[in-house]
């Protein structure tokens, strides 16, 4: 993780002050506490007739918190398991029996699952009863895989073998799923099925391709990629593919950095040689000495078209290189391609992408490779409450070949250094962005920050050490929904809720008055919306706070703006992740990931969740469904 960058933007503890005063407080009541200065939120509140009861659009009857070794879910739903770490993809597959081999894993369902897309089948359709299931899996926890491992010194323990099934186990997941009488459940034959793992060939695609700091031995032309790593985030195009995320590299790496030429940027990156998976012990690509160039290839979006299991991944360059956590796209009003993302690391920024061509949807193949060209900028959170997008392109203002930026690829390279030079806000770790289908609002989430001080809050951070997260609410100009104009360079902003227990003065956490002892939530990760532009949200983090993670709905308008509900809470040491609705909103697909992390080693773990029996619990993902066959939430 890197500490926060130097760059141009002004630290000014007056501006929260100075927000706030353009509007009221609400003094919530004494059940959650006072919305205390240098906590404002904002339009949160605002609204005239506001002080009469309020009432959310979520019908269902909140969960009571459970924290223990199962998941729970509210009244009236039903949660249950559609696929599993190392479930067979193929009937000839070897059932689940203990931790694979890994040619075993490489054909099986794979770990920690996060970011989920469904996509209808037929494609084109939108169909809710059948689909693919298109899954993350970021990374491994060799502690509550491999016995008498732990964090820290799994990387120095493992064997060859344990590294390679960590590397076959990381990725992506494609299955096809339909539902039927005994829920979702996984076709396992279908000729969709496919892992994407760290042997998988990708393709570079876009400015960076050919650039002398992604050559290396394998690939002296530095066209072809082996593989992708620590996938997290994501999103779906207008023309069917899924959108994975690579959340960093670092930590996977071996070998150190003194005397290389790109030390600089390695450092600027993360990079120190850590190897938490021990895999420069066995694989040259991975040792930095051996390898200098490989990191290069990795921190970027790669595209996968899940509906032609032959298809070679790309990773769009064009996109920035950065902790990937989401790649959320908006097709804007003029048919031009907007994608929003977020850079999951301390003080890190807020970006966006616009593509330069317009996709036809009468034309699908007009997709293709439009993500190539096009401009990313990085956001600039503004005290009067307006944002700017900066472009993050060659030649504009400090990004010129004097200052160490030789052309657009060397821009795209070093994004973050782009985006310092820039004077981007530094934020609170951004992670998942997305956009409201109802009102074209665009959210994104700050999971936390222990590092900031007192001297470094801005604008859009308003809380010294931030062990709680935020959720930011931009507002692009032109109207409601489809009429929002996503490119353009001016937005104007908002804290939508400040996290944390809002019985509790001192943490300044902003919710909805109503918002109940259960309701309110810390850490939040991932967001969705439903087809009634309702936000839900996953959290990571809880646990540290004796808290299970889960999922909380909460509407972003109207009398119930601003109150969350929780539906889910997740077994001990797990995270929910990548909440992902079918088209009609019958069914909430959410990741379970690392369950019983938490423990030390194997042998201490306090779940075997979801199978409890063996030895090992089981990242899965789960299908919520309502006992009626409805809309969830309703």
């Amino acid at each position: 993780m890197t500490d926060c960058p130097k760059n141009s933007s002004p630290v000014i503890r007056d501006l929260i002050a100075l927000r706030s005063s353009r509007r009221a407080f609400l003094q919530g009541a004494a059940s959650v506490g006072t919305i205390a200065a240098g906590g404002f939120v904002g339009s949160l509140f605002a609204g005239e007739g506001f002080a009469a009861a309020s009432t959310s659009s979520l019908g269902f009857t909140e969960l009571k918190r459970v924290y223990d070794k199962d998941m729970a879910v509210a009244d009236g739903y039903s949660a249950h398991v559609v696929a599993k770490w190392g479930d067979p993809m193929t009937s000839a597959g070897k059932a689940f029996a203990g931790v694979p081999t890994a040619a075993e894993q490489a054909v099986s369902f794979g770990y920690n699952c996060d970011y989920i897309a469904f996509m209808s089948l037929p494609k084109g359709s939108q169909s809710s009863d059948h689909g693919l299931l298109c899954v993350n899996n970021e990374y491994i926890s060799p502690n509550v895989i491999f016995p008498g491992m732990t964090e820290d010194d799994a990387g120095k323990k493992m064997t060859k073998e344990q590294v390679d099934f960590g590397m076959a186990a990381m990725g992506h997941s494609i299955v096809e799923i339909k539902l039927g009488t005994e829920g979702w459940q996984v076709v396992q034959d279908s000729a969709y099925n496919r892992r994407l793992t760290l042997e998988t060939p990708m393709e570079l695609t876009g400015p960076v391709v050919g650039h002398d700091l992604v050559k290396t031995k394998d690939d002296p032309e530095g066209r072809m990629v082996k593989g992708t790593n620590y996938n997290c985030g994501g999103g779906v195009t207008p023309w069917g593919t899924v959108l994975t995320c690579e959340e960093g590299a670092s930590d996977t790496f071996g070998g150190s950095i003194e005397g290389l030429p790109a030390k600089a940027l390695l450092e600027r990156y993360g990079f120190d040689g850590s190897d938490f998976y021990g895999r420069a012990r066995f694989h040259d690509r991975f040792d930095m000495t051996k390898e200098p160039n490989e990191p290069n290839r990795f921190d970027w979006v790669v595209e996968i078209d899940p509906y032609a299991p032959d298809s070679v991944p790309k990773k769009r360059t064009a996109l920035g290189r950065m902790s990937h956590e989401a790649s959320t796209v908006v097709l804007n009003k003029d048919g031009r391609v907007v994608v929003y993302m977020g850079d999951d690391d301390y003080f890190e920024y807020v970006y966006r992408f616009v593509s330069k061509n317009a996709y036809d949807p009468a034309k699908p193949e007009s997709g293709k490779d439009l993500l190539d060209e096009g401009v990313l900028s990085v956001a600039r959170y503004n005290e009067d409450g307006t944002l700017d997008w900066l472009p993050v392109v060659h030649g504009e203002g400090p990004l010129t070949t004097e200052k160490g930026f030789a052309s657009q690829a060397d821009v795209l390279l070093k994004t973050r250094l782009a985006a310092d030079a820039l004077g981007a806000t530094p934020m609170d770790r951004p992670e998942d962005i997305e956009t409201n289908p109802v009102t074209g609002r665009v959210y994104a989430v700050m999971t936390k920050n222990k590092k900031r001080k007192q001297d470094k809050l801005n604008p859009a951070n308003t809380r010294p050490e931030n062990l709680w997260g935020h959720i930011v609410e931009m507002i692009p100009p032109g109207g409601r929904g489809t009429d929002a104009d996503h490119t353009a360079a001016k937005y104007t902003w908002d804290i939508f809720v400040l996290a944390g227990n809002p019985s509790d003065p001192a943490i300044k956490a902003s919710f909805h008055p109503e918002t109940s002892s259960n309701g309110w939530f810390v850490c939040p990760d991932n967001i969705s919306f439903d087809p009634a532009g309702r936000l839900w949200v996953a959290t990571d983090g809880a646990n540290d706070f004796d808290l299970p993670d889960g999922i909380y709905a909460v509407d972003t308008e109207g009398p119930g703006r601003g109150l969350p509900k929780l539906l889910f809470t997740c077994p001990t040491g797990a995270e929910a992740t990548g909440p992902c609705f079918t088209p009609d909103g019958t069914t909430l697909f959410i990741s379970v990931q690392h369950p019983a992390e938490n423990a030390e080693t194997l042998d201490k773990v306090e779940t075997l969740w979801p199978d409890f029996k063996g030895e090992l619990p089981r990242p899965s993902v789960i299908a919520i469904r309502k006992a009626d066959g409805g809309a969830i939430g309703a």
